[in-house]
């Protein structure tokens, strides 16, 4: 895959190194006229040509910068005049003296006249619903005044059941109004080379269900940046990390490739630093890896638990700020214009692979209790996004008794379907969560909402 913006982004050092390059050449071809004339002149064609690559750049910077594009054309003017003098060794040397101090001066310039470089920081999110796990650091670069962020939502596809993909969606439409989005295929990650990539995808190929393009795997995407840096786009529920046995049903997130590929991993705390570190350096041993991946103090570094965007996006929206569609205000409201308590009813992929028919039977059960209770309370269903091709890929079985269901749930409409991008909307709006475990469980509880986890063998 192929950006269409080929502009390479270069840093004040690389023009500098730049100009110290072209005062080498000039020494080194006034030493060369005499003895070696055929090399003075693809050593000039050489200056010329990466002089043009730098004016063109500088000109790309704006019309005040004009007097070092000058300076440029001038050069690249004594260059010609220098080659046409060749071997001339007189005559080349009074031009060297005076390349020189346009260089000299180019020099200067650079130094002084142009803008302190910027941080050029790129963020890479597939599912706008998961924007979340980035969107306080995006906004943390966008005010900064030293760094450039640019949000690039990145395709990705559904899978076939051996592995193939099927789809691929784009959700580069789905994201907030206020976040400008620009499109993959309109920056050349590896032309610009960004100073850091955020991701919150760490699979590559290992999901079933899912994968981004191959292009963005992180394994890729390490060679395109100084610095890879992956965030979940969950938030697990908090474990110590004394306790092994609750470690074990987490654990395979802890050495993924985009904990392996990153140069820095964040998660969601101090404790879970320390189980990703232990558990990476375990099942690093088991593949037999060495060198960085079994060395704590590395780790120490490359791990940090500073806590996740999801909880502050979250701990930030407030009711009254919320944009509630008109068909949710028809389930919400009663008769009397007061609201209906609001139950966010969480459905799983897990709980879906591990159940199977039982969970079909159970939603049934809690949809009829709701629709015989719907004058006081109003149940917004948000099943995870990735339910449907997860069922297909995975369980293509159960695929038409779970769409029977869901919509059947919509059509008759007593109820909230929400299937947006927009996960804090729901948390923030509803008074009560039951459903699965989930990382939804975790924001549900740090905003302070009571929590029931439901049970698939139980039937109301």
């Amino acid at each position: 895959m192929e950006g269409t913006e080929t502009g390479r982004r270069y840093k004040k050092k690389e023009l500098l190194e730049t100009v110290s390059m072209l005062e080498k050449a000039n020494d080194a071809v006034v030493k060369s006229v005499k003895g070696n004339p055929d090399s003075v002149s693809d050593a000039l064609a050489a200056c010329q040509e990466s002089a043009i690559l730098l004016g063109t750049h500088i000109e790309s910077m704006g019309e005040k910068y004009g007097n070092l594009v000058k300076l440029l054309e001038d050069y690249c003017e004594n260059i010609f005049v220098m080659s046409e003098a060749v071997p001339d060794e007189t005559q080349c040397r009074k031009i060297a003296k005076r390349i020189q101090k346009q260089l000299s001066r180019l020099r200067h310039g650079i130094i002084y006249d142009l803008p302190d470089d910027k941080k050029e920081i790129v963020f890479l999110p597939y599912k706008a619903s998961m924007w979340d796990s980035l969107e306080s650091v995006w906004k943390a670069a966008e005010a900064a005044h030293d760094c450039d962020a640019c949000v690039i939502p990145i395709p990705y596809f559904d899978k076939n059941p051996d592995g193939s993909f099927k789809e691929e969606h784009y959700e580069g439409n789905l994201y907030p109004k206020d976040v400008p989005v620009t499109r993959y295929d309109e920056y050349d990650l590896e032309t610009r080379h960004p100073d850091v990539i955020y991701i919150h995808n760490p699979y590559d190929e290992c999901n079933h269900v899912t994968s981004v393009h191959p292009y963005f795997y992180s394994k890729n995407l390490r060679n395109f940046t100084e610095k890879l840096v992956y965030i979940p786009y969950f938030i697990l529920g908090e474990v110590n990390p004394e306790d092994q046995a609750a470690i074990d049903g987490m654990k395979h997130f802890c050495f993924l490739p985009g904990t392996i590929y990153a140069d820095q991993v964040i998660v969601q705390s101090e404790n879970m630093r320390q189980i990703y570190i232990n558990e990476y350096i375990k099942a690093a041993k088991e593949m037999g890896l060495g060198g960085e991946h079994i060395d704590r103090r590395f780790l120490e570094k490359k791990f940090l638990g500073t806590g996740s965007p999801k909880l502050d996006k979250v701990l930030s929206t407030k009711k009254e700020d919320l944009e509630i569609p008109k068909e949710w205000l028809r389930v919400i409201s009663k008769p009397d214009g007061s609201r209906k308590k609001i139950v966010f009813y969480n459905t799983s992929v897990s709980a879906l692979l591990r159940y199977n028919e039982k969970m079909i039977r159970k939603m049934e059960s809690v949809f009829a209790v709701f629709w015989e209770n719907r004058d006081e309370a109003a149940l917004l269903w948000r099943p995870h996004p990735l339910i449907q091709a997860t069922i297909e890929s995975m369980r293509p079985q159960l695929w038409e008794a779970y769409r029977e269901i869901r919509d059947r749930y919509i059509e008759e409409g007593w109820g909230i379907y929400d299937d947006s991008a927009d996960l804090d909307r729901a948390v923030v709006l509803s008074d009560a969560y039951y459903g699965d475990p989930s990382s939804v469980v975790e924001l549900c509880r740090k905003k302070g909402m009571p929590v029931m986890l439901q049970n698939a063998a139980v039937l109301w």
